[in-house]
């Protein structure tokens, strides 16, 4: 990873109270286990979160597997040359992930938090993502009129 900036060691209540918070759900005609699947292992499909997720270009594991614990971590590359360093603070397989920023290439990102929760339903399941988070300098400007979120 490029320059290591400290990120804030925010907790599962920053997704609350961050000043900039963006949610998205999704009703899915599959089983809970499916979209799980992508999101914990995206070695088993390398390109699957830069198809969905167009801000990502490259994800790194850092933890061995199973990837389905609590304390996992990755490096994700982002457009713009932003590159995250992430930890998982909560993993539930097939029904919620979450990860915050520890370090990130840039010091615009103060803290980031992202949550994913799977729910069942009646002819699959919803998938709710919800990010969070706090930019400093200029970049604070911009959030209120960018989407990271592709419908």
């Amino acid at each position: 990873m490029p320059t290591k900036v400290p990120c804030e060691r925010v907790d599962l209540s920053f997704l609350e109270t961050a000043p900039h918070r963006f949610c998205i759900s999704v009703e899915l005609t599959v089983t809970a286990a499916q979209p799980f699947e992508v999101l914990a292992d995206a070695d088993a499909d390398a390109d699957a979160w830069p198809r969905w997720a167009t801000v990502i270009t490259k994800v790194t594991w850092t933890s061995p597997q199973p990837r389905r614990s609590i304390g996992t971590t990755r490096i994700v590359d982002m457009r713009g040359g932003i590159v995250g360093s992430k930890l998982f603070p909560v993993c539930e397989p097939d029904r919620r992930m979450a990860f915050r920023f520890n370090e990130c290439s840039t010091g615009t990102v103060a803290a980031l938090a992202e949550d994913y929760r799977i729910e069942p339903t009646a002819r699959g399941c919803r998938l709710t993502w919800t990010l969070a988070n706090r930019l400093v300098g200029p970049a604070r400007l911009s959030v209120s009129v960018a989407s990271p979120i592709r419908t």
